[in-house]
């Protein structure tokens, strides 16, 4: 008597969330707390503040000059996902010419999002010295003092990233195959980027816009 063999089941597959990219996320979650603790301390400061004491200060900005310098940011986030997207397909350099933009690799676009980086802290210390020259210092005043500590602390943040790719380039010319762990390393610089421009928007929005 012939007994009937039960057919094999299908192998089933879980699609684990890459350890890496979780942590990033739950540690931008802690950074966010960070930015929202400063958030918090310029609204206070504003509502003890004399309005026209406030105002006085605030006119100081050059928001015409720090409007280019956001632009210049919001661009690199641009360039930084072109450049992740190229990872992701493990395109670490071009295949081309380097006139040809649609044929850029990863290397290529990381590097145009650091030297933006790069601009933007140089825009941001040039403000600096001209509202100083107007006695505007993290000293003079409460307005400053905010001021300084909550652009500051962004700027600190804006290094951190341009450190990160540095360390993302460096590692792939060194690396002899670009697989995924390049790859995950391109990717989860690219969301502390992001976190680092939306913050500035919001930063740029609240201190130069609702002055």
């Amino acid at each position: 008597m012939s007994t009937a063999t039960a057919a094999p089941r299908p192998h089933v597959s879980v699609n684990r969330p890459n350890p890496v990219q979780v942590g990033t996320i739950v540690w931008l979650a802690s950074e966010l707390m960070f930015f929202a603790g400063l958030f918090a301390m310029y609204f206070t400061v504003k509502s003890v503040m004399p309005a026209s004491e406030w105002a006085a200060q605030s006119d100081k900005l050059n928001v015409p000059f720090s409007a280019v310098n956001t632009t210049i940011l919001v661009l690199s986030s641009f360039t930084c996902q072109a450049g992740t997207h190229a990872a992701e397909h493990f395109r670490a350099r071009r295949t081309g010419s380097l006139w040809n933009v649609k044929r850029w690799g990863m290397v290529e676009w990381m590097t145009v999002t650091y030297i933006m980086g790069g601009l933007f802290i140089a825009g941001q210390v040039t403000e600096y010295a001209d509202l100083v020259e107007q006695g505007l210092s993290i000293h003079s005043s409460a307005y400053g003092s905010v001021f300084y500590l909550a652009t500051g602390f962004h700027g600190l943040h804006v290094l951190g990233g341009l450190f990160a790719f540095l360390f993302l380039l460096g590692r792939t010319f060194s690396a002899k195959r670009f697989g995924h762990h390049e790859a995950t390393s391109a990717i989860v610089i690219s969301y502390y980027w992001h976190f680092v421009d939306v913050v500035w928007v919001a930063l740029f929005s609240i201190i130069y816009l609702l002055r």
